[in-house]
């Protein structure tokens, strides 16, 4: 699969789809997935666009990297950008992606960005108090005692407790979707690439998601937006279905749906693709 070697001497690999020539949509997958489950295929070629998939470091074929930060994240994807002369992009983040995507925007890297399903800046305490209170429990040791957490969620972590839990806190439609015969054997295959080299990336993945994030949201001028499912039951996407991190960006824009849950990256793609090229 396709990929660059970093100035530091790792890899970073990535997927793609769409107009092999269009404007460049940066895609971060959800937690412990790499780009194998793809989204909106007919759409994005249809509207121009070329969706890049990056592996995160640690996960897929991206080589790791112990000291993964969403700064790191940022310098490592803008090492990518220059190498491929794909000048300014636009971002998309789904799930557990959505700090990853923001903080390409807060790197100036990004004209624009889609969170679909996302995961919110739990650590705000506006936010933490809406939380169950295992998830919230998480959040406060993501800030208190990282590494420790980080280690735990390495030492246990595997792909099939990954999809039980995706699963378990699912909703009614959303499991139906997501364990569907022609999907849950490609969203598996995905969070199986994911961990080929053990959960030690998808565990520093959740770490800095949960902990509070290095940048500020609202620093951010370019637009973002903003899609949530109403029937979205995840305890870890946005609490109060992105209302917080709307009020918090300058320049969002929030679309929530009643009676959809987090599956809408696949069946509302072409919306969300479309509202994300017209943005920029």
């Amino acid at each position: 699969m396709p990929g660059i070697h970093l100035t530091d001497g790792r890899y970073l690999a990535w997927r793609e789809w769409g107009a092999p020539d269009g404007r460049p949509v940066i895609y971060c997958p959800g937690a412990g997935m790499t780009g194998l489950l793809p989204f909106g295929q007919a759409e994005a070629g249809d509207l121009g666009l070329r969706i890049i998939a990056v592996d995160r470091p640690g996960l897929g074929h991206s080589s790791a990297d112990p000291g993964k930060s969403l700064d790191s994240w940022t310098h490592d994807v803008a090492q990518l950008v220059d190498q491929l002369g794909l000048g300014a992009v636009l971002t998309l983040g789904f799930s557990q992606g959505a700090p990853f995507a923001l903080a390409l925007a807060a790197g100036g890297l990004a004209d624009a960005v889609a969170i679909v399903s996302g995961q919110d800046e739990l650590a705000l305490p506006e936010l933490t108090c809406q939380l169950p209170d295992p998830v919230a429990a998480m959040v406060r040791r993501a800030a208190q005692a990282p590494r420790a957490l980080e280690a735990e969620i390495a030492a246990t972590a595997t792909p099939g407790w990954l999809w039980q839990m995706i699963e378990t806190f699912s909703g009614p439609a959303d499991r139906a979707f997501y364990a569907a015969e022609g999907f849950a054997p490609l969203y598996r295959a995905a969070l199986d690439e994911g961990f080929r080299q053990g959960a030690a990336g998808y565990a520093r993945d959740t770490v800095l998601a949960m902990a509070p994030w290095s940048f500020r949201a609202e620093a951010l001028g370019c637009p973002v937006g903003l899609w949530f499912g109403l029937a979205d039951t995840s305890p870890v996407h946005s609490p109060d279905f992105g209302a917080t991190l709307a009020a918090r960006l300058p320049a969002a824009h929030l679309t929530q749906l009643a009676g959809e849950g987090s599956a809408i990256l696949w069946t509302r793609a072409g919306e969300i693709l479309g509202a994300l090229a017209r943005a920029a």
